[in-house]
């Protein structure tokens, strides 16, 4: 089978862990604005993806304790391929540890900025900042108290690669009382977001926060107006169903969705569901979503097949003026997906790559990376 939505790195779960931020974050009755700088005359808004940026961070952080030992060199090798390719558009910063650093720059090349800090894991989606901007212009970086998507793999070092981000850039650390991850949120940069419930509103992250404190906290630190919830779907894979695999905003009142066509799999009715939510709803400034869908392939290359295998177009990345995309060895569904993008980003060039190794770890190009406004 090829699961073209939201199976993310099954096989790396590696039991519970503690977590103080967790048991942060849940505490019933928690007063948001005790710990979240965000006040009413500091407003933030996260801007849009394809919003202009000044760099892209990455991590160069699969390792021998977490990936099986024939996916390691390929999924280096994939994050080196991504990282160079949108070094032609945007300056990259990759974090490395100090033991890989001479295997990153030789993969990376002099277009990739290094820098040295403990990691342990590549998903910097998640683990790195969520960057927002005040009225003014200036930058912020929100840290949700990333706790291994629920405890569910050793995070100690990446739990302090947002603040590490946010310090390198010289800008301001916004811890929110929330735990989440960047890879649950999608935002079109006029106030509007869409998330899954089966992340944010999940025992493992939040235990005893509501929806209306979860959202009360999200648009203050956020700026939104209106999130769109979707149910997601949680235990099915580490992430409990990121909003990345499934609805992406190309731009403010158009959606690119997935719809699952195996009748076998978890996510073919929850597709369904989403689908009819995001048809039916409206933005925050009242539009009806257009809401384009984007087939996944019925065929994969078979180097590195697997059950969790994430073979979904949906998790492309915007960098400045391009589109990276991943293909997956259907030549029609490949040709459909760059057809579809194009005409969704005409001004942006479409590239796209054999991620093969990050996909067989469950993620993809968005999950690698995380965007720095300019």
């Amino acid at each position: 089978k090829v699961n073209t939505m939201m199976t993310r790195r099954s096989f790396v779960w590696q039991g519970l862990v503690t977590s103080t931020s967790m048991l942060l974050a849940g505490m019933t009755g928690i007063s948001f604005s005790q710990f979240a700088r965000a006040t009413e005359d500091r407003r933030w808004q996260m801007p849009d993806e394809g919003a202009p940026h000044a760099a892209t961070w990455m991590a160069f952080g699969a390792s021998a304790e977490i990936w099986e030992p024939h996916l390691l060199p390929v999924v280096q090798e994939n994050l080196a391929l991504v990282a160079k390719t949108i070094a032609a558009f945007e300056p990259v910063n990759m974090l490395v540890r100090e033991e890989d650093g001479e295997l990153a720059a030789r993969l990376c090349g002099p277009s990739v900025n290094l820098l040295v800090h403990p990691i342990d894991d590549l998903w910097i989606r998640d683990t790195g900042p969520v960057f927002v901007k005040s009225a003014s212009g200036a930058l912020g970086g929100v840290g949700f108290n990333f706790n291994g998507w629920g405890n569910k793999q050793e995070h100690e070092r990446d739990a302090d690669v947002a603040e590490f981000v946010t310090d390198y850039v010289h800008t301001e650390f916004i811890r929110s009382a929330l735990t989440l991850e960047g890879g649950g949120i999608e935002v079109d940069g006029e106030g509007t977001a869409i998330i899954t419930e089966s992340c944010v509103l999940n025992s493992n992250r939040n235990p005893g926060v509501s929806k209306a404190e979860c959202e009360e906290e999200l648009k203050r630190l956020l700026g939104l107006e209106k999130i769109i919830w979707l149910p997601g779907i949680a235990g099915k894979d580490i992430t409990d169903g990121h909003t990345d695999f499934y609805a992406r905003f190309t731009h403010p009142g158009t959606v690119v969705t997935g719809l699952e066509q195996d009748p076998s799999s978890f996510d073919y009715a929850i597709t369904r569901r989403h689908l009819d939510i995001l048809r039916a709803a409206t933005d925050a400034k009242g539009r009806r979503l257009k809401v384009v869908t984007l087939e996944g392939p019925s065929t994969i290359r078979q180097t590195y097949a697997s059950d969790d295998f994430a073979a979904g177009y949906i998790n492309f990345y915007l960098c400045n003026d391009a589109v990276i995309a991943p293909q997956f060895g259907d030549k029609r569904t490949d040709r459909n997906t760059h057809a579809i993008l194009q005409e969704l980003f005409i001004d942006r060039e479409i590239i796209q790559l054999n991620i093969d190794g990050i996909a067989a770890g469950g993620g993809g190009i968005h999950c690698a990376t995380q965007q720095q406004p300019r």
